[in-house]
């Protein structure tokens, strides 16, 4: 659908055009005419599928038309984390470029300059206020925020927003709104927890569901199957065959992201860690320097999985398995967006995570190829999901700590033996 063929207002369609958006996504040709219509709504769509212009276009559309008070806030859109909050924040700026309308950014991390600058946005009454949940409830309860007049609620990644926490946070800031409010809810799943807080907070609302896609075939993935202690040697053996450059490595904990950094870091490779104990201003310089090639390895948690925007990303490596298959999908999607429309993602599978690595597998309907692991690391565990769904890790424990051992012994004896080929076998000029 074209966007002309929806109740569009001309300013706004001159922003879409200028930006060289034509054709509606499915989940904005759907979502957009029953938000225009005044119903609240529960969306289902990941990242990736233009759900931010479904809910931002009507919304910047009415505001347009001018029949809202000026010196109130009339839009607020939460998102989980401030680098989603920054890329809604430009979105709307873009949009809006025809349309004499105001955005402020709320989110923790700045200095006292931006803090000075989200308070005096949000007394004056912006139009759009963009934020995190624990950004806006700390200027609520510093009386900066008044959202007694406030005409559309948004909740972008709702649940994303729940695995972090925020559940009080929303229900605190949905107590403020005045019962005449339109709720709009995205998320990637509906798990209950979602689907309680939907019939908590939504009025009668049109439920819009976009299938989560599979990941596109020119994504080449493969997987190794292996014991914890021997992943970090398989990958930096990995990087030493092939340099690294503009390669994710995910790891769902921040604090294996810090040590596999600073493991990576020792060894010499050109690596930055991503989480969420950096400052606002060292996630910014850290994701400049990626974008830039100053950085060849990120290290990250699945922050960046989601609403962030990084092109010819050619690895994807998941250190450890994701909490569930849609997060493998966002994880490997960062890659194969480049000009060539490929890419590899290589995911590391321990023995108690074989399970979770079968679901994975469950939905994508594909069996995953399995790179076989060279003898000179040790033994492997066989992939049998069923029987190490289970796994004690008392048990595991040992496993890894006697066949560690030994993998780094005959890693060692093979790095040995490749080194003393190299000597008595030189290579001749070609």
């Amino acid at each position: 659908m074209k966007f002309e063929e929806l109740d569009l207002e001309e300013s706004v369609l001159d922003g879409l055009y200028s930006m060289n958006f034509q054709e509606t996504t499915p989940i904005q040709e759907l979502s957009i005419p029953p938000i225009l219509a005044g119903k609240d709504i529960m969306g289902i769509a990941q990242t990736g599928t233009g759900k931010t212009a479904a809910y931002v276009l009507p919304i910047i559309n009415q505001l347009s038309k001018g029949n809202y008070p000026t010196d109130a806030i009339n839009a607020v859109i939460m998102a989980p984390t401030r680098e989603l909050a920054q890329q809604i924040d430009q979105q709307i700026e873009g949009f809006s470029y025809y349309i004499s309308i105001s955005a402020v950014a709320v989110y923790g991390g700045t200095d006292g300059i931006a803090y000075a600058q989200q308070e005096r946005g949000l007394q004056m009454g912006a139009d759009v206020v963009i934020a995190t949940p624990g950004r806006l409830i700390s200027h609520l309860n510093l009386g900066n925020v008044d959202l007694s007049q406030t005409s559309f609620f948004v909740l972008d990644e709702a649940d994303r927003m729940l695995d972090m926490g925020f559940y009080d946070d929303i229900m605190h800031l949905y107590k403020q709104l005045p019962k005449t409010c339109q709720v709009i809810m995205f998320s990637a799943t509906m798990p209950p927890k979602i689907r309680t807080l939907a019939k908590t907070i939504l009025k009668d609302p049109e439920e819009i569901k976009i299938a989560i896609s599979r990941p596109p075939e020119s994504i080449l993935q493969s997987a190794y199957i292996c014991y914890e202690i021997q992943k970090l040697p398989i990958l930096t053996l990995l990087f030493e065959q092939s340099k690294p450059q503009r390669v994710i490595i995910f790891s769902s904990s921040k604090m294996k992201v810090k040590e596999l950094n600073v493991s990576l870091a020792r060894l010499g490779f050109n690596v930055k860690a991503m989480h969420s104990d950096l400052e606002q201003s060292e996630r910014e310089q850290v994701m400049k320097d990626f974008k830039n090639g100053r950085i060849d390895i990120l290290v990250a948690t699945d922050v960046v999985a989601r609403g962030i925007d990084i092109n010819d990303i050619s690895l994807v490596v998941n250190f450890d398995i994701p909490n569930d298959p849609e997060d493998y999908v966002h994880r490997i999607g960062r890659t194969a967006r480049g000009t060539n429309g490929e890419g590899v993602a290589i995911t590391f599978v321990g023995i108690e995570e074989q399970g979770k690595f079968q679901e994975i597998e469950h939905f994508l309907n594909k069996e995953v190829y399995k790179i076989p692991i060279d003898p000179a690391f040790g033994d492997t565990p066989a992939y049998d999901p069923k029987t190490n769904r289970g796994f004690k890790k008392r048990r595991n424990t040992n496993f890894k700590k006697n066949d560690g051992n030994q993998a780094n012994k005959k890693r060692r004896t093979f790095h040995k033996k490749n080194d003393n080929n190299k000597r008595n076998h030189p290579k001749k000029d070609s």
